[in-house]
């Protein structure tokens, strides 16, 4: 089984008797519906409904959650959570010297015992399992990220920037981490707003490029115009967090995309269920 060692993620847990009514108040995903050994995507937004931290959240014991995110943002993470919890029974803190992992193509003789697994639910395929305990071995670092980006997963840092992005710009609302029957979080307004008007615009796309692609943050431009931002790359293929609506205007007229001056292709990924619009009309600003 083809692993690889996440050395920039860490673990935070969450536990205590409010844990799980102090977290379903704040973050986008619905833990109600969480399973145990299941690892939904989620983020804590700001009131205007922008991404301040991206994790995956799954269930680590008795009214305990597991919160797997950035290392270089984790002591701010939890700050902002010991900002929002007060009277909550809820004790919040840094796992120490757990490493976190994944492996895919799913194979039960490569499991360890001194570790946790979960599936990764960003993955329809449930192929692709975060793993936490002992470290053994670094594994193929380079392997991981082609598979992340072939999948049309987008993480902060590599594809976008923390306060830049809303949730539906990277499609947490296709991969189960917005909560959209379940009562207010932070940032709910606009998010549901988004949702039942059809506003998203900006979507995270799959690049097919003739050669190799320039640096991530790349503008992506049509006749000079910018219609989104390259994020990560492998090879020839990346992802972008795209216009969707002046994407399809050029494709509808066969005009050239380009990232930096590398011609390219943009599709929308299999599992996600948005299409480009049929018309690319009038747009927003």
């Amino acid at each position: 089984m083809p692993s690889a060692l996440l050395k920039d993620r860490t673990v935070i847990l969450v536990s205590g008797p409010d844990a799980e009514h102090f977290l379903q108040n704040i973050l986008t995903t619905d833990l109600d519906g969480l399973a145990p050994g299941e690892a939904r995507p989620g983020a804590l937004l700001t009131p205007q409904g922008k991404i301040l931290f991206d994790f995956l959240i799954s269930h680590a014991g008795d009214n305990t959650f597991r919160l797997d995110c950035r290392a270089d943002v984790a002591d701010d993470f939890i700050r902002r959570l010991m900002l929002y919890r007060l009277r909550a029974k809820a004790d919040i803190s840094k796992q120490e010297q757990v490493f976190v992992s994944v492996e895919w193509d799913d194979d039960s003789s490569a499991s360890q015992s001194d570790s946790i697994s979960v599936i990764d639910g960003r993955f329809a395929d449930g192929s692709v399992r975060r793993r936490y305990g002992q470290q053994a071995g670094d594994g193929d670092i380079g392997a991981w990220h082609a598979l992340r980006i072939a999948s049309g997963v987008a993480e902060s840092g590599s594809d976008y920037q923390l306060g830049d992005a809303f949730p539906h710009d990277i499609l947490l609302d296709q991969a189960g981490g917005i909560g959209f029957q379940k009562g207010c979080y932070v940032g709910q307004e606009v998010v549901s707003r988004m949702q039942h008007r059809g506003t998203a615009r900006r979507r995270v796309l799959l690049v097919l490029a003739d050669g190799p692609l320039p640096l991530p943050c790349t503008e992506l431009t049509v006749d000079g115009r910018g219609v989104g931002t390259l994020g990560s790359s492998a090879g020839r293929n990346g992802l972008a967090i795209a216009r969707i609506d002046r994407v399809k205007a050029a494709m509808d007229e066969r005009k050239e995309i380009l990232a930096g001056d590398v011609a390219v292709s943009l599709s929308i990924p299999d599992w996600a269920t948005f299409r480009f619009p049929e018309q690319a009309g009038a747009e927003e600003a």
